[in-house]
This record gives C-alpha cells, structure tokens and sequence, in this order.
C-alpha cells in the first residue's frame, strides 16, 4: 500500500511541476496571449506588484474560501498543495526561464508550452488525489446550477479574461487557443499517464479518489 501511495504523490508533484512550467512557457511567450486565468495574474502582477506565482496563490486561496463557504467544508490537502505548490513552481520557472526576445521565440514558447501544460494537467490529475480550486469552482457551479463542465469552464474563464483584460492583462489569440486545444491534449495524455502508473504500481483497477 505505501508503493501505491509514493507512486500516486509522486505522479501528482510531478504532474503539477510540468505543468506549470508549461504555463510559464506560455506566459513568456504572453505577446501571442496566455490562459485565461494568467491574464489575470499577469495584470494584478503588474499594477499592485508581487510576483505571478504569488497572485495564483491569493486567487486560489480566495476561491477556496468561496467554495468552503457554500459547500459548508475545507477542502482536502491535494487542492491546498494544487494551490501552494502551482505558485512556487511558476514563480521558478519565470525566473530560469530566459524571456522571449522576438515574436518567433514567443510563438515558440507558446506551442511548447500548450503541449506541456496539457501533458502535465493529465499527469496530475492521473492519480486522483483532488482537483485544484479552480476546478473545484467548476465542479461547483455544475452541481448548482447544472450544464455542462464544458460551459461551466468556458463561462468562469471568460469572466476571469475579460477582468484581466480590462485591468491590462495580455489577452489575446493564445488566450482562445489554449481554452480551445489543451482539453485534446489532456484527452491524449491522461489514459496514457494512468497507464504508466497502473504498471508502477502493480494495479490493474480504477484508482478511488484518496480524499
């Protein structure tokens, strides 16, 4: 039992590492545009200071508190470490990271950076330890008020870009690219990370959610 656990942590840490150095790829290349929530980050980054990291924290505490309210509980540990563990991974990799010098170098970020960050979202969520808090929103707003997770998504990053943009965040072509093509990626790359898990740990089953 302890190997399928080391196994599930390990899958879920790393999922999480690559795929935020996927969206802090996307971020350097941010004239082509970056995700929606990064348009948000990105501007609350550069009119009340911080870092990118950081604001993804503050975000993501402040939709944890929302969502601990209506649904009258705390969340479990993986959506805290979803959380914490997001905004110090990207505040490294903006900060290894050289910044893109030309428009090609920031196309070139970009397109490697959606395929990362899609590898990795299915690598992190491959093991089942718990949704980060912007999916546990998502999640939220289907159960009360019912649809699809696919407009539920598509409405709460509209609403998140449209803030951004208005406060002065990089909105852009990219922003749309990566709302309508990294779910394909993520499709591909998950039953892929969870077959590579499954012959880790020995298990042939489902995996239950741990939380």
């Amino acid at each position: 039992m302890r190997k399928v656990y080391s196994w599930r942590w390990a899958f879920f840490i790393m999922g999480l590492a690559v795929m935020t150095l996927g969206f802090t790829m996307v971020i350097k290349g941010e004239e082509v545009g970056t995700s929606a929530w990064d348009v948000l980050h990105i501007a609350l980054f550069e009119n009340f200071g911080l870092s990118i990291g950081t604001w993804n924290i503050i975000t993501g505490l402040l939709i944890i508190g929302f969502t601990s309210i209506v649904v009258k509980g705390f969340p479990k540990i993986g959506t805290w470490l979803n959380m914490i563990l997001c905004g110090i991974f990207i505040d490294f990799y903006y900060w290894l990271l050289p910044d893109a010098t030309s428009m090609s170098g920031s196309v070139t970020y970009f397109l490697l950076g959606l395929f990362v960050l899609g590898f990795g979202c299915g690598m992190y969520i491959a093991p089942n330890l718990g949704a980060g808090p912007r999916d546990s929103l998502m999640m939220w707003i289907v159960e009360k008020l019912g649809g699809s997770i696919k407009v539920a998504r598509m409405s709460i990053e509209l609403v998140v870009a449209v803030i951004g943009f208005i406060l002065g965040g990089p909105l852009g072509v990219g922003t749309v690219i990566i709302a309508v093509f990294s779910g394909y990626v993520v499709q591909y790359s998950l039953p892929y990370c969870r077959k590579i898990l499954m012959k880790a740990i020995g298990e042939v089953e489902d995996m239950k959610p741990f939380f």
